[in-house]
């Protein structure tokens, strides 16, 4: 399989048109090898529009949705970043190329391995995988200008939150009453405003931020 010619293809036809007008977003979606973040017996796959199941559980979001995600979180080159729910590095590997550092969080110590792996292969130096529990957060490496979560959430994220700068942003799809929604979050002071902007096609939540379930009587 022609990969780079399938990457082209992509953003021409899932990215471009659907209102992704950076042009850093695109280069850096058109050079990354997408392929190489998904099983080998997957790896034909990596193209096409839809979500793939790299590990039990776990989503690479269509091209349309998440190159629409990292557009609306707006990634700047002195930014420090928190890419909460790395999986197997494919976010973190565009986002790397957007900002100034990323932090990768992943709770699966083998996924971040393959992250790890995946980010070395491809000559990433400005992002480093550790292993923790993404609804934790990672305290000790920010204050963060941006969190990036890379999938669906069903509750607001207020640990993550609390580790933004002032003026800081949390990008993810948050998924109530059966639809998702692309958010952004804003920090001022103490306070945190959420914007919906857009329907995305994910139904999966990351593990543990489920919605509690309500007591019926």
């Amino acid at each position: 399989m022609d990969y780079k010619s399938a990457r082209r293809h992509m953003v021409e036809s899932q990215v471009r048109p659907n209102d992704v007008t950076d042009l850093r977003i695109q280069q850096a979606m058109e050079v990354t090898p997408r392929e190489l973040f998904v099983p080998m017996e997957l790896r034909n796959q990596a193209y096409v529009e839809r979500e793939i199941e790299y590990s039990p559980g776990r989503w690479l979001l269509r091209a349309r949705d998440f190159s629409k995600l990292v557009a609306l979180a707006a990634p700047r080159p002195d930014d420090l970043v928190l890419n909460a729910f790395c999986g197997s590095g494919y976010s973190t590997a565009i986002l790397a190329q957007l900002a100034e550092m990323v932090v990768a969080l992943e709770v699966d110590e083998k996924l971040a391995a393959q992250a790890q792996e995946n980010l070395t292969t491809i000559g990433v130096s400005n992002a480093a995988v550790i292993t923790g529990n993404p609804i934790e957060g990672a305290p000790k490496q920010g204050p963060f200008d941006l969190i990036f979560i890379g999938g669906a959430i069903e509750k607001r994220p207020d640990n993550l939150l609390a580790q933004l700068k002032d003026s800081g942003r949390l990008a993810t799809i948050l998924r109530k009453d059966g639809v998702s929604r692309a958010v952004i979050y804003k920090r001022s002071d103490d306070a945190f405003a959420c914007t919906e902007k857009f329907d995305a096609a994910t139904t999966a939540i990351m593990p543990g931020f489920e919605a509690e379930k309500a007591f019926v009587f």
